[in-house]
């Protein structure tokens, strides 16, 4: 099939979509993947991130069903952009495209109770927070020690409030707890 894939995925692959469909998916794994991120409206907004990418010579394309959300043109990639300022500032957040729809989906809205199962390393999570305008009460739950330190870590980067982090799987939390969105 493919040099990138592995030789017990590709026969999954077939078996369960066919050789045509299991040929596409082979290549989009294998396919460059455009750089995309999102303003954090907690910390700027997005023209005043596009002029500080363009400053640093990353031009962005818009992206038509989420205002915050960019696509780096060009060469630039993930660990030339982890070196910005502000990157380090917690400005923007890099996240890939399908990560943003789940929060623009759910909504969170100020007052409401959000419970996100597998919170690390946090994309969804702050994000949920900057569209409540970190209004809404958000459990992060992260059973991994390591993947929740990370996740702290992203929540005061990216300013996030209003998040309790718990290092529980989230299908044992007991009834004592209630969510208006999940």
């Amino acid at each position: 099939m493919h040099e990138g894939v592995p030789a017990y995925l590709a026969q999954l692959l077939a078996a369960q979509y066919g050789e045509e469909i299991a040929e596409r998916i082979a290549n989009g794994y294998e396919a460059k993947r455009a750089v995309t991120l999102r303003a954090n409206p907690l910390k700027s907004d997005v023209l005043t991130v596009r002029e500080k990418l363009r400053a640093q010579g990353v031009e962005t394309d818009t992206v038509s069903w989420y205002g915050d959300a960019m696509i780096v043109r060009g060469d630039a990639r993930e660990d030339a952009l982890e070196k910005l300022d502000l990157y380090e500032k917690g400005e923007i957040y890099l996240q890939s495209l399908s990560s943003m729809i789940p929060p623009l989906l759910l909504g969170a809205q100020a007052g409401e109770n959000v419970l996100d199962m597998a919170a690390a390393p946090g994309g969804k999570t702050t994000q949920m927070a900057a569209l409540s305008g970190n209004r809404a009460q958000i459990t992060a739950c992260e059973k991994n020690k390591i993947r929740a330190d990370r996740l702290r870590y992203n929540l005061d980067k990216q300013g996030a409030k209003g998040v309790v982090v718990m290092e529980t799987d989230s299908r044992q939390l007991d009834d004592f707890f209630a969510f208006d969105k999940i």
